[in-house]
């Protein structure tokens, strides 16, 4: 990766728009995640929806990605190529996409279940989301790219989880992956200094056993090496006056799911839609 590209709060708001279709495109995919649909019948719902706002689908092509979104059920991780599978009910389903509007990317995902899943699986859901906003409020003037780890991993492995090591966060703009890399473990003080300006997608992906992962075959899916269940929550944040501003929401979903939450208060901003 190239140097941290520092935006304008022009190219932030456009980042925002893009972010918020990501947004929009997850809260519509959510009421159709249910026991016998297909992964591919998500992906072409996604990609309609995407290019019905504007916006092209930030996944499709991108490194030879042959889709609109990257959906990893269960054990997989990250980067699940949509099939002709269907879901079934006790599933998870991670699901990570991305949408291009005037030259900017939106980059996020969310773990859903499908139907009713198991009580420690759905521990495992809400663990990695509140370690992603752990992990957020650390993202402040005078921190470090380690600091974002390290509350991450912290929180993750306190309750015995595992923390996926070889896939990290990152910077985003005008490419999907920009400097600087986020893991999502650390030491405080260590790496990166934040500066305003920097807009990142933090992203845990946390197992519920061991942190070690394996390629499959397609060149493309990842899974966890003891096969056990894996979650994944990612956002968007600009700094702005020092403070972590939220341009993605997962306010779409909540609504689709009659949750009511309030994890993303502390991080909107007066531009926030």
């Amino acid at each position: 990766m190239s140097k941290v590209v520092i935006k304008s709060r022009e190219e932030i708001e456009l980042i925002r728009e893009s972010a918020i279709i990501v947004s929009k495109t997850l809260g519509m995919l959510t009421s159709e995640i249910i026991p016998g649909v297909t992964t591919l019948k998500l992906d072409k719902l996604a990609e309609t929806f995407i290019r019905d706002n504007g916006a092209e689908p930030g996944f499709l092509g991108l490194y030879d990605f042959p889709n609109t979104l990257c959906v990893s059920p269960n054990s997989q991780v990250v980067h699940g190529i949509p099939n002709d599978t269907p879901l079934k009910e006790g599933d998870v389903l991670s699901i990570d996409c991305g949408a291009l509007k005037d030259g900017f990317y939106g980059d996020h995902a969310y773990t859903f279940p499908v139907g009713e899943i198991d009580s420690k699986i759905k521990l495992l859901l809400e663990t990695t989301k509140e370690s992603l906003y752990k992990g957020i409020a650390e993202f402040k003037a005078g921190n470090r790219v380690g600091d974002i780890g390290y509350a991450i991993q912290y929180h993750c492995e306190s309750k015995g989880y595992g923390v996926v090591r070889e896939l990290v966060g990152h910077g985003l703009g005008k490419t999907m992956h920009e400097s600087p890399e986020i893991a999502n473990y650390g030491k405080r003080g260590q790496g990166k200094k934040l500066e305003n300006g920097m807009v990142l997608a933090i992203e845990p992906m946390i197992n519920m056993g061991t942190h070690k992962i394996k390629h499959l075959k397609d060149g493309w899916s990842i899974i966890t090496k003891d096969n056990l269940p894996s979650a994944h929550f990612e956002h968007n944040i600009a700094l702005i006056d020092g403070k972590p501003n939220l341009l993605s929401t997962f306010k779409y979903i909540d609504s689709a799911q009659g949750i009511n939450s309030n994890q993303e208060l502390p991080f909107l901003g007066s531009e926030t839609i």
